[in-house]
């Protein structure tokens, strides 16, 4: 058994601050302390049930249960991901098209994952459709750049630096490998569909996003 962990782009340093990854991660935080306090009644209510989306019914879930977690695990990793990729695309979009970028991509990963099981009545929630959408831009503006990362095998661990490409590829072709098991399991489990409905979003607009090809926000 081995882990992977993406730490930070060794072969760009920003231009500033990555100021809205920073308050992504800030507010995700504090909607996860608002679950570990409210309970299950907050996730029904905040999270997307994809069979509500279907009849047209709490449609801002789209946006709000990619700020929702399942767990201590699942916000974690999520948020290291996201400081790993995010900041060198803030840079490159610019803090308000980013912002944009970051929550359109959400909902499309949502509603990816809505059309694998439009009836379920189970709760989707995560921010890791928006930070697929994220990596998605990553691999096709910065597909050379070098990923710090820790690599944790059984009791060994290591430091590496991997290309984005073969580092984010691999990724996603084990998303699309597991994407079948959530199209058709109804009691939960990871959402490969929206990994790769947000990743493909990135990969297909990242171009619009970055300050060279737009010209406004």
């Amino acid at each position: 058994m081995g882990t992977l962990i993406p730490l930070v782009d060794v072969s760009r340093p920003t231009r500033r601050f990555a100021l809205v990854t920073l308050l992504i991660i800030v507010a995700n935080a504090f909607v996860f302390l608002r679950e570990l306090v409210e309970g299950n009644a907050f996730v029904r209510h905040w999270a997307v049930i994809p069979i509500r989306i279907e009849h047209g019914q709490h449609l801002i879930t789209l946006v709000t249960g990619t700020f929702l977690h399942a767990g201590w695990l699942h916000i974690a990793g999520n948020m290291i991901f996201l400081w790993a990729f995010g900041p060198v695309i803030e840079d490159a979009m610019g803090r308000m098209r980013y912002l944009v970028f970051y929550l359109t991509g959400g909902v499309v990963a949502m509603l990816a994952q809505v059309a694998g099981s439009p009836g379920s009545h189970v709760p989707c929630l995560g921010a890791s459709g928006a930070i697929a959408a994220v990596m998605g831009a990553f691999i096709v503006t910065f597909p050379r750049d070098r990923i710090r990362s820790l690599v944790w095998i059984l009791i060994f661990i290591r430091m590496a630096y991997i290309p984005a490409a073969l580092l984010i590829g691999v990724w996603f072709l084990i998303q699309l490998l597991n994407v079948g098991m959530v199209a058709t399991v109804q009691s939960g489990g990871v959402a490969y569909l929206a990994h790769v409905g947000g990743f493909l979003f990135g990969v297909v607009t990242a171009r619009l996003w970055t300050r060279e090809a737009a010209s406004s926000f």
